[in-house]
């Protein structure tokens, strides 16, 4: 659980790459963790996965060595507190549009007097024989990563940047384009311009910027990270298995 490198990683602009976890069993992420993928983030907002799977989750990702992020359903204080009390090593908040949801998100993350988070004795406090221990590593390892998918976020980033606590911004390229009334067509103009406004902004900053290159296709990563993207989520679980098993059907056929 107490992982430093990904925090340390981010504030250095690293290249990291992750992957989405959709499909709520061990075999999965083992398999994952085979490949040598840095991180793995567990969706709790598009999919069935329950609390309980979640801490399962976090801890098979977690003794695989790798980070264990969870993108949480909503920018809420309850669905927040519960993955991390879990053990999740940061969180990937959905849907940030302005410095006061950054604000918000962090306050439900860290404890007083940076934030506003309960105090519970769970897994990530060792069942309260880890508790000090646990305070000292929030302040000092724990990401909170704010999903940037709507237009005004991006309009907004400085200031999202801006927030204390944040320490990556990552960009939801579907519900970006959404946003922009052109679902799914990342290479519409538009689309592209408000990827080079936030490329910019971030640039400027000097700020860990993330994309989900859906497709399993190794060359988008590449080009995300010689554009300065350094913390890529590759693709998810059902896309790496989906797409090989239907091409390879295709050709059989």
């Amino acid at each position: 659980m107490k992982n430093t490198t990904l925090k340390q990683k981010l504030k250095n602009k690293e290249n990291t790459t992750g992957s989405w976890i959709t499909i709520p069993h061990q075999s999965v992420i083992d398999i994952l963790a085979e490949a040598g993928f840095d991180w793995l983030c567990i969706d709790l907002e598009h999919t069935a996965i329950d609390y309980n799977e979640v801490q399962v989750l976090i801890g098979f990702i977690q003794a695989r060595g790798m980070a264990a992020l969870v993108r949480v359903s909503k920018n809420e204080e309850v669905v927040i507190k519960r993955v991390l009390d879990s053990g999740a090593d940061g969180i990937v908040v959905p849907m940030i549009c302005n410095a006061d949801e950054a604000k918000q998100a962090v306050e439900y993350a860290k404890y007083p007097p940076i934030g506003k988070r309960g105090v519970g004795l769970n897994r990530a406090q060792r069942y309260g024989f880890g508790f000090e221990d646990y305070r000292k590593w929030v302040d000092e390892s724990q990401v909170i990563i704010a999903q940037i998918e709507h237009y005004e976020g991006v309009n907004n980033l400085e200031a999202i940047i801006d927030t204390p606590g944040i320490d990556g911004v990552f960009i939801g390229p579907y519900d970006l384009s959404s946003s922009l009334g052109i679902p799914g067509q990342f290479n519409d103009a538009v689309v592209q311009e408000a990827l080079r406004k936030f490329e910019k902004t971030c640039t400027e900053k000097n700020f860990s910027m993330g994309y989900h290159v859906i497709d399993p296709e190794f060359e988008l990563v590449r080009e995300k990270n010689q554009a300065g993207y350094n913390f890529i989520a590759f693709s998810t679980d059902f896309l790496f298995m989906g797409r090989k098993a239907f091409n390879e059907m295709k050709n059989l056929k």
